[in-house]
């Protein structure tokens, strides 16, 4: 792990900070370290939530509430979960995360708009005529960004539109409105909000290659015409088998950056591959690409800030989904504070 000392004094700092840390990590694991530094430092730290546990796990919401300083809500935004039915909304989760963000001075990153999963049967067991395709996700986005007009700060409007080849996915909208459904989503969410920060959202796009320079060629398009989009959320799911490289994620955000976009790092989890308990090895491989990419954030001209896509290892979707044990996040599954942890917060002391 890597070790700055800029002067006597923050050396000081950093051993005094460490010894403080060693401490508190002997008894409950929610000192609101992390976030406290990440304010001081101008950055959100955020985490996604499920419901079941920020419904059922008063330690879980207190993590939420001390750890993070801005929340996203995993599934309760997206389009399924609050548009069930064809006439029907259902804000009833998604406002209990707004109004628990509201109480705790967190912001919100609302996920998500357009995306070509997670639809309701309604909507796809269906053929729509392209007008009244439109109609329906034109109104479905108004009238999600309205009723939350001025509660969430940023939105995902357009997330994953780009396939693993770089050419635009094959989805409902593309095949019913053509590629012209993304520039229209971005002006329709614009209208119902002009105050919130508009992302498009996409995964294996942080480096440079094919994909992440085909979303790059589809955000300076739209800043090109115009199209009211502020920002760029790079997903990062990855593993210490697979880490990014940090140089060519600094350059990447770089460049869009240049173009007049902030980027966010919105879904961040790394895979250590099974061991229960984790193997320390493996614990700090996956600390040093925490470590690469919130030192890669803070130095960046207009990165706002990191997003781990879970609040604890408890209730990570990667053991469900690859079946295997797994530790991808910053707290473990008791919620104590791992390397991945102490590496940020060293980090953000600096």
């Amino acid at each position: 792990m890597k070790i700055f000392r800029h002067s006597k004094h923050a050396v000081y700092f950093a051993v005094g900070l460490g010894f403080v840390l060693l401490l508190l990590t002997k008894s409950y694991a929610s000192t609101g370290i992390l976030r406290d530094l990440a304010q001081q430092s101008g950055i959100t730290i955020g985490a996604s939530v499920l419901m079941e546990p920020f419904e059922n796990d008063a330690v879980y919401q207190e993590t939420l509430a001390q750890e993070f300083n801005s929340l996203t809500p995993e599934n309760a935004m997206k389009f399924s979960h609050l548009h069930p039915e064809k006439e029907t909304y259902d804000f009833t989760n998604a406002d209990k995360l707004v109004a628990f963000a509201k109480e705790h001075q967190m912001q919100v990153h609302g996920h998500v708009l357009v995306w070509h999963r997670n639809l309701p049967d309604w909507l796809t067991d269906e053929d729509w005529y392209p007008n009244t395709l439109e109609k329906i996700l034109k109104w479905h986005i108004i009238t999600v960004v309205e009723h939350y007009h001025g509660q969430v700060d940023s939105w995902d409007v357009v997330n994953e539109a780009i396939d693993e080849n770089g050419d635009l996915r094959d989805s409902i909208w593309l095949d019913g409105l053509g590629s012209s459904y993304i520039e229209e989503s971005f002006h329709w969410a614009h209208r119902a909000d002009p105050n919130a920060k508009l992302f498009y959202n996409d995964y294996r796009g942080a480096g440079l290659g094919d994909k992440a320079n085909a979303i790059y060629a589809l955000v300076q398009d739209l800043v090109q015409r115009g199209v009211p989009i502020d920002g760029v959320g790079i997903q990062m799911h990855r593993s210490i088998q697979d880490p990014p490289n940090p140089e060519r994620v600094a350059a990447n955000i770089s460049r869009l950056n240049e173009l007049g976009l902030s980027v966010r790092i919105t879904e961040m989890d790394i895979q250590i591959y099974g061991d229960e308990p984790p193997d320390d090895e493996k614990l700090q491989a996956q600390a040093q690409v925490y470590q690469d990419i919130m030192e890669i954030c803070l130095a960046a001209v207009d990165c706002t800030g990191i997003t781990t896509w879970g609040v604890s290892d408890q209730h990570s979707w990667i053991p469900y989904t690859f079946d295997r044990p797994d530790a991808p996040l910053l707290l473990d599954e008791n919620y104590q504070p791992k390397p991945a942890y102490h590496a940020l917060t060293e980090t953000l002391a600096q």
